[in-house]
C-alpha cells in the first residue's frame, strides 16, 4: 500500500511538472494564432541556418513550410513573417562575408535591383490569385528539381573525372578575397584564387527579377533560388555568391515586410484575412537564425567547394519534391 501511494505521489509530481512546463514554456502569438515552447523557433531557425548559409541561402524556404506543417500557421500572413525571420538573421551572415572579403558588392547590387520590383509584383500576386499557392509551388518545384538534379549530376561527373590532388595545400587568407575587374551594364567579371569569373549583367537582373516574384508570393526571399543559378548555370563559385545573394535576399525581404505591413489594412478590409506580419514570431526565428548564419559563414571556408554544392542539390531536391507531389495530393 505505502508503495502504491509513492506511485501516485510520483505521478501527481509529474502531472505537475508537465502543467508548469505547458503554462509558463508555451508561448501563444496573437497574429498567427501558433501556440509553442519558446525555445522551439530559434532551435530549430539556428540548425537549418547554420548549414543552409554556407550555400548562400538564408533558409526562409525550409522554415516556411515548418511553420505551416508542424506549427499550423497557414494564413497568407506566413509570408512575411518568414521575411521577419530574413530581416532579423541575415545581417550577422553577411558581416562575416563583408569582413572575409568575400562580398561581391557588383552582384549584390544587381540583384537587389532585379528583385526589388519582382517582390513588389509578387506581393500582389500572392494575395490576388494565390491564396492556395499551390499551383505555383509545383512550377517552383520543377524549376528546383531541374537545378538541383544539374548540380547533383555535375558534381557526379567531376568526381569520375577528377582525381585527387596528393596533400592539398589549403588557401591563405588572402587567397578567399574576391577582386571585382569590371562591372558594366553588359558584364560583370571579377577574380577569385586565380581564375578569372564572367557573367551577364541583363541576363542576372532579369534572373533577379524573376526570383524576387517567387520570394513575394512565398516570402522566401529568393536566395534558395537565385544562389543555386549562380553555381548550376553561371559556374560562379559557391564562396563568393553566398554573401551577394544573402544580401538581395536581406533588402528584398524588407521591400517584402513593408509591403505587406502597409496593404494589410485594405486588404483585411475586403477580406477580413490578416496578412500583416506576426513580428514577434518571426524575430523569435530570426534570433535562432542570426546565431546559425554567423558561425554558418564563419564555417563555410573550412568545407570543400563539392560538399557544398552536395549539400545545396540536396537542400533543392528536398523541396523540390514534396512541392511537386503535392501538387496532386
Amino acid at each position: 500500500m505505502q508503495n502504491e501511494f509513492h506511485g501516485i505521489g510520483i505521478l501527481a509530481d509529474e502531472t505537475q511538472h508537465f502543467e508548469f512546463y505547458y503554462k509558463y514554456m508555451d508561448v501563444s502569438f496573437s497574429v498567427s494564432g501558433v501556440e509553442t515552447p519558446l525555445w522551439l523557433p530559434p532551435l530549430v531557425a539556428f540548425a537549418i541556418s547554420f548549414f543552409t548559409s554556407m550555400a548562400g541561402v538564408s533558409g526562409a524556404f525550409l522554415i516556411l513550410p515548418f511553420q505551416m506543417s508542424v506549427l499550423g500557421f497557414t494564413s497568407p500572413a506566413v509570408s512575411p513573417t518568414n521575411m521577419v525571420f530574413n530581416i532579423v538573421a541575415i545581417p550577422s551572415g553577411v558581416y562575416r562575408y563583408i569582413k572575409e572579403g568575400r562580398m561581391l558588392w557588383p552582384l549584390a547590387l544587381i540583384t537587389i535591383v532585379g528583385t526589388l520590383p519582382g517582390v513588389i509584383a509578387g506581393g500582389f500576386i500572392r494575395l490576388s490569385y494565390l491564396p492556395d499557392p499551390k499551383p505555383f509551388k509545383a512550377f517552383v518545384g520543377i524549376v528546383l528539381l531541374y537545378i538541383g538534379a544539374r548540380m547533383v549530376s555535375d558534381l557526379l561527373k567531376n568526381h569520375r573525372k577528377k582525381k585527387p590532388a596528393p596533400n592539398p595545400q589549403p588557401p591563405s587568407s588572402q587567397e578567399w578575397s574576391a577582386r571585382t575587374v569590371e562591372f558594366t551594364w553588359r558584364k560583370y567579371t571579377f577574380d577569385f584564387q586565380g581564375k578569372t569569373y564572367q557573367c551577364r549583367t541583363v541576363g542576372i537582373f532579369l534572373l533577379s527579377l524573376a526570383v524576387g516574384m517567387i520570394g513575394g508570393i512565398y516570402g522566401i526571399g529568393g536566395g534558395a533560388i537565385i544562389a543555386p543559378f549562380f553555381v548550376a548555370i553561371y559556374g560562379l563559385p559557391v564562396y563568393t555568391v553566398a554573401g551577394a545573394t544573402l544580401m538581395g535576399t536581406f533588402v528584398t525581404s524588407i521591400v517584402g515586410v513593408a509591403f505587406y505591413q502597409l496593404i494589410a489594412p485594405i486588404f483585411y478590409e475586403n477580406s477580413e484575412q490578416v496578412v500583416s506580419p506576426d513580428w514577434a514570431l518571426g524575430a523569435l526565428f530570426g534570433l535562432g537564425g542570426f546565431l546559425g548564419m554567423y558561425f554558418g559563414a564563419r564555417a563555410q571556408r573550412f568545407v570543400p567547394a563539392a560538399r557544398l554544392k552536395l549539400l545545396l542539390g540536396v537542400i533543392l531536391l528536398s523541396v523540390a519534391i514534396p512541392y511537386i507531389v503535392g501538387y496532386f495530393w
